[in-house]
């Protein structure tokens, strides 16, 4: 599953998610930073999304009440698009009053399979 962040301070974004997720025994461990080629002129390649290995038993059902616990304290508007197999869901922050159930439609998918 890849979930990508847009809009803000990206990389910042990108730092806080990935620390927030590793903070839940489910995920530590199953979560990855993925990287941009360099370009010329750039000193370090930007983050692209992030990862996560869902494990059985209801990851998938976690994963969206963390995302929406996430996004629901952010302060700027971003989105973040969540990847899941051919299914894809984008949530904005500032416009969704409950993602969690958004994000549990593209997440559901993961626990079937």
């Amino acid at each position: 599953m890849t979930i990508r962040v847009t809009g803000g301070d990206e990389v910042a974004r990108y730092n806080t998610l990935s620390t927030w997720l590793n903070g839940n025994r489910e995920f530590r461990g199953r979560v990855t930073r993925v990287s941009r080629p360099i370009s010329d002129g750039q000193l370090g390649g930007a983050i692209d999304v992030i990862t996560v290995a869902l494990g059985s038993g209801g990851a998938g059902m976690v994963l969206a009440q963390s995302l929406a616990a996430w996004l629901r304290n952010q302060r700027a508007d971003i989105t973040i698009t969540v990847t899941h197999g051919q299914q894809k869901v984008a949530v904005n922050a500032q416009r969704v009053q409950d993602p969690q159930s958004l994000l549990q439609d593209v997440l559901r998918a993961a626990d079937e399979h």
